[in-house]
């Protein structure tokens, strides 16, 4: 029947059309959310929000006996060796010989008053990775409205995608295989991992 096959391949050319065209315009998203899921997995190997530094060394001199001599400009100045004399927040003494600085960021410094071993701990926040993370959390309501429709055209597109390919290799041969594997896989982890 011409109708039958002419609705047929007039629906084959839509499938084709919309599949290429989502997928186009969602590729920069889905490899943007590749990349910052790869780094959410392996986040015991690699911290991919912030660089972490750690510094031991020996600050040399003698400190004050009184902790009251232990002032902001004092404590400035044991900041200088390591460029962060601009960064000072606040210090105290959570143990007797042991004074804690903050620094800006969430840097810190651990001073043994009567020893002078210090442990210096710099964060800093890596700008595009930890804002490649922010996109799995929706930081706000726009990102949400656009993470929902990204996620309904990833479902279009799987769908077209299957249905863009007949015979063997399609849904009724090895695609079809295939296409039960990738739903087998993650079941497999849900009720057995």
């Amino acid at each position: 029947m011409p109708g039958k096959e002419n609705k047929y391949h007039l629906f084959r050319k839509w499938i084709r059309i919309l599949h290429r065209d989502l997928s186009f315009f969602f590729a920069g998203v889905i490899i943007l959310y590749a990349v910052s899921g790869f780094m959410l997995n392996h986040k015991k190997d690699f911290n991919s929000d912030y660089d972490i530094t750690q510094k031991h060394y020996t600050i040399q001199g003698d400190f004050p006996k009184d902790k009251a001599r232990f002032d902001k400009e004092y404590v400035i100045s044991l900041l200088y060796e390591l460029g962060e004399e601009n960064n000072y927040t606040k210090h105290y003494f959570p143990r007797p010989g042991e004074m804690k600085v903050f620094i800006k960021g969430g840097s810190s410094l651990l001073v043994n008053t009567t020893t002078g071993e210090a442990y210096y701990e710099s964060v800093k926040k890596r700008p595009v990775l930890s804002s490649l993370n922010r996109l799995h959390y929706n930081p706000n309501r726009n990102w949400t409205i656009f993470s929902d429709i990204f996620a309904f055209s990833l479902i279009i597109i799987t769908l077209t995608g299957i249905f863009m390919v007949k015979g063997k290799k399609g849904l009724r041969g090895r695609g079809g295989i295939e296409l039960l594997l990738g739903i087998f896989i993650p079941l497999a982890f849900i009720l057995w991992g």
